[in-house]
């Protein structure tokens, strides 16, 4: 199964844009899988249903910090290696989307949803891309660390 597939089954199984693809990427990251679900779990709806950047987009750098990333207080060279880092990958992942803006690639109006999210239903798939978002985000991420070993 490839990593697309995972995440796109996390996301099936009730698993946020972000919790899946952190957990798809676990396997790489020297942190139990409960924590790291629980870290993920305020960014999903675009952070909390405030429809702001994609839980997708946040797993991505979430999991980029943890293989690439700076422990310092850093000011130099070092961050703005990293930060080059993640600007890299939202702009290829929105190349794909045209936006990181959950609200944008969903097609919502302004502001914040309510904070309870909505029933994962056959009708909810067929008006949501997101498991295919999440597909999406993982197989980026793959082929970047693919392309740029830790």
């Amino acid at each position: 199964m490839t990593r697309r597939e995972i995440a796109i089954e996390n996301f099936k199984k009730g698993y946020n844009c972000s919790q899946s693809i952190v957990l798809t990427f676990a396997d790489m990251i020297p942190v139990d899988e409960k924590e790291l679900l629980k870290m993920a779990s305020s960014f999903g709806g675009g952070m909390g249903r405030l429809r702001e950047v994609c839980g997708a987009v946040s797993g991505m750098f979430m999991v980029a910090g943890f293989l690439y990333g700076y422990d310092g207080p850093e000011t130099g060279q070092v961050k703005a290696d990293h930060y080059a880092r993640i600007q890299e990958l939202a702009e290829i992942f929105k190349e794909n989307h045209g936006s990181i803006i959950c609200r944008d690639m969903l097609g919502l109006s302004a502001g914040p949803d309510a904070p309870t999210p909505e029933a994962r239903t056959k009708e909810y798939y067929k008006k949501r891309p997101c498991p295919e978002i999440v597909g999406d985000a993982a197989e980026i991420l793959e082929k970047y660390i693919e392309d740029n070993a830790p």
